[in-house]
């Protein structure tokens, strides 16, 4: 596709907090509906770069286009508009634990509604929204916790919960930040094949963040790694090097005790 049709844009994009330089001249362009891998080690800006996609941060230099809006220049209220349009599935999942599983998945479209309106969904839900939810909920597994407490899930059901959010906003684009990190390898690989299933079914744009790049070599066919806010390759996964993965995971001492 050409460069007006892509998803995401980023043009020598450079961030920095404080003395550290997070992302560095990153340039990449992501077209509707690719899957995309983001591998390398903690600290290396994967998490940056994900937060940058939906202008969660903003660069301090280069520019950043999400689903064809250039994010620096936009005004709040659009800005919000265009992140309505991006799931991001949160490491750390970012769920209520004390609220029911329907008001956390009820939760993802609150930035596209007013706020009488989200008010009265969030305690009220209507019947076209149960049915969604119990929808999206049943293409994750877990239909039967439409109404169980989030904080009496496990962990796994939880992830699903987040996916389920996230499906909720009927996105364009989904953005993952190491969805697996906390989980035992047989419940990862059910993540991601879960997560790259949905993203095909629905047409979505996929970009995840992985330190495993077993998982990453078997659901994507593109994978960029990062290391230090730059990237060190950008292919896919039958193309990699072996001289790169070792650059990519063999950290200096210096990085070693930053991840």
């Amino acid at each position: 596709m050409g460069e007006s049709a892509s998803h995401f844009r980023l043009d020598a994009a450079s961030v920095s907090f404080g003395k550290v330089d997070a992302l560095d001249r990153v340039s990449i362009s992501i077209d509707p509906g690719e899957r995309v891998a983001i591998v390398g080690p903690s600290g290396g800006g994967k998490t940056t770069l994900l937060r940058m996609l939906n202008g969660i941060v903003r660069p301090g230099a280069g520019s950043v286009t999400a689903l064809g809006e250039a994010l620096g220049s936009l005004p709040a209220e659009r800005l919000r508009e265009i992140r309505s349009r991006i799931g991001f599935i949160h490491q750390h999942l970012a769920l209520v634990p004390n609220l029911r599983v329907v008001q956390n998945v009820i939760s993802g479209k609150l930035g596209r509604r007013g706020l009488l309106r989200s008010m009265r969904d969030f305690l009220f839900p209507g019947s076209a929204d149960l049915e969604q939810i119990h929808a999206i909920l049943e293409r994750v597994g877990i239909a039967e916790k439409l109404y169980e407490r989030t904080d009496r899930l496990s962990g796994g059901q939880q992830q699903r919960v987040a996916i389920a959010r996230a499906l909720f906003q009927e996105p364009l684009a989904l953005l993952a930040d190491e969805p697996v990190s906390s989980v035992d390898p047989a419940r990862a690989r059910d993540t991601v094949s879960l997560l790259t299933e949905l993203s095909e079914e629905d047409g979505l744009t996929l970009c995840m963040s992985l330190h495993n790049i077993e998982l990453a070599s078997e659901f994507f066919p593109r994978i960029i790694g990062l290391r230090a806010g730059r990237v060190l390759f950008d292919s896919s996964p039958t193309s990699l090097e072996p001289a790169a993965m070792r650059e990519l995971f063999d950290l200096s001492p210096g990085e070693a005790l930053k991840a």
